[in-house]
């Protein structure tokens, strides 16, 4: 049986068929409370996503295209509290760049990245091997339309998501797809930085029994543009036992 390829090689391909879609900007991310710098690949102009995105049937913007401060937040919280899930699997949905699942993997987390874009996938793969030398297995996902493969290993204790909620029409189809993929013990982590449909997703949420524990998180944050955000964090639990980060 042949050996499987190395990091460096797995990288190295990656690499090849991301600079053939567009530039690439390496981008240096402290997660401000454990202290840890990362490397991220980011799509250096946004023209060729924006115009793919007009041409999608579903028109999702490129969002996972940028550096969020939610998506510092969650993994800064997932290495404080290394090993959240006892070593069972882990779901995260709309996994961008893949500052979460590079903090996921580092913390030593068995990990499913989901997003609804391909590229997104990519780039979050190449982006967890070269700060970490591990991938994250993918899976490509329309909250709308979700594949049966999602559920392969559901239901999950643990499902992460940083700043997924952006237009209102979002709210109903996310909170659906948890309430079916979240073990009756299990736990959704969100971060997000009070835009209304993810604070509408938090209300419905808690009004179908779901029980919220709070933080907030202000930084700093990599982009000076962001100065002044503050991430909510909602470790949001199906139970009425509350896990402390």
């Amino acid at each position: 049986m042949p050996l499987p390829p190395s990091p460096s090689r797995l990288l190295a391909r990656l690499g090849h068929r991301l600079v053939q879609q567009f530039r690439l900007v390496d981008i240096p991310v402290t997660l401000p409370w454990s202290g840890t710098t990362l490397r991220v690949l980011q799509p250096a102009t946004f023209d060729r996503l924006l115009t793919a995105a007009a041409r999608d049937p579903e028109q999702n913007l490129p969002y996972w295209a940028t550096i969020w401060p939610s998506g510092i937040a969650l993994g800064d919280a997932l290495l404080h509290r290394p090993s959240p899930n006892g070593g069972r699997p882990v779901l995260e949905l709309g996994g961008g760049l893949g500052v979460t699942a590079t903090a996921a993997l580092a913390a030593g987390v068995d990990l499913l990245v989901t997003d609804y874009s391909p590229v997104t996938l990519l780039l979050n793969r190449a982006n967890a091997l070269r700060n970490t030398g591990r991938q994250p297995r993918t899976l490509q996902l329309n909250w709308r339309q979700p594949p049966p493969a999602l559920f392969a290993r559901a239901p999950y204790h643990l499902v992460l998501a940083a700043d997924v909620l952006y237009e209102a029409r979002d709210v109903e189809p996310l909170l659906a797809l948890v309430e079916r993929l979240v073990a009756p013990d299990g736990a959704l982590w969100l971060a997000e930085p009070s835009r209304p449909p993810a604070q509408r997703f938090v209300a419905a949420a808690q009004a179908n029994g779901w029980h919220d524990q709070l933080t907030h998180h202000q930084g700093p944050w990599p982009d000076p543009g962001d100065e002044g955000v503050v991430v909510n964090l909602h470790l949001l639990h199906r139970s009425a036992a509350r896990a402390a980060i």
